[in-house]
């Protein structure tokens, strides 16, 4: 308390020119308009950049969770997709008489990467959904640009992806422009190129053209981007293709999980049928 004292008795005349100088500064700006819009136009330019740094630094934080609802509403969307285009298919072949139904072939969720290996031979995902939130064995993964892999472990609440880039991986695949079809596989090198191999040899194939998924599997969808063709290989009697992926398989952070609706049924025909 002192202190208190000691310090206003220091400085009271200098305390005193403060006041005097706020009353008058006070004075001032409320009575004329000109300092008045001055004052007013400097405050709001000063809270106006502070909340936006306040804004910036919020979001930065927030970001995490943006992604998040980013993933379930594009997941959402997808779903909707799919479900207006078996509308289609089905308005497009089937003539029903009593009722209009319709036909989903695929499902979408979202997940977050928790480890992601690519410098590896064979090379694995982790995402942070499994078991308890319905991701089993065999379900397709990828994101907005491509292809990711397909989960092959799975436990209560994370499962493992099989990536592209793994040795042991063959993906259906076909060139966007025509039905010639080969098997997606990655000769360990580059992370950033996969080969499509068995394309027959009469296959007209350009630096650039587009691989898509050639859904000749109940895994992917047909028609997922893969990437383009970077380099063909003539020397063998089926054309071997370099493709450079859309994804940068070094920097992925969110995907889709796709579980194929038909996929059971499918199976257990086939099964019967090779029986």
């Amino acid at each position: 308390m002192e202190q208190i004292i000691y310090f206003f008795q220091k400085y009271k005349y200098f305390l005193f020119f403060l006041l005097l100088a706020s009353i008058s500064l006070f004075l001032t700006i409320n009575n004329t308009r000109f300092h008045k819009s001055k004052f007013i136009s400097s405050a709001n330019e000063i809270t106006g950049g502070f909340y936006e740094k306040t804004s910036q630094f919020s979001n930065y934080l927030n970001l995490r969770m943006y992604n998040n609802e980013l993933i379930l509403e594009n997941a959402t969307l997808k779903n909707q997709l799919e479900f207006l285009q078996s509308k289609k298919d089905s308005i497009t072949h089937f003539i029903v008489v009593d009722s209009m139904q319709f036909h989903q072939k695929y499902s979408y969720s979202g997940a977050k990467i928790i480890k992601n290996q690519y410098h590896q031979k064979n090379n694995y995902i982790t995402i942070n959904k499994g078991e308890n939130q319905g991701v089993t064995k065999e379900m397709a993964v990828m994101n907005s640009k491509g292809i990711v892999g397909i989960i092959d472990q799975t436990s209560k609440n994370y499962a493992r992806v099989q990536s592209i880039l793994n040795s042991n991986s063959k993906i259906n695949a076909r060139l966007k422009n025509s039905f010639h079809y080969g098997t997606l596989k990655w000769n360990g090198k580059d992370y950033n190129t996969v080969q499509l191999e068995d394309v027959p040899r009469q296959t007209s194939v350009t630096i650039g053209d587009t691989i898509i998924t050639g859904g000749r599997s109940t895994i992917f969808p047909e028609g997922i981007a893969i990437g383009v063709v970077k380099k063909v290989n003539n020397s063998t009697s089926t054309n071997t293709i370099d493709i450079q992926l859309f994804n940068d398989m070094s920097n992925i952070g969110y995907v889709y999980i796709v579980k194929s609706l038909d996929k059971i049924e499918v199976n257990i025909l086939e099964k019967t049928v090779n029986e």
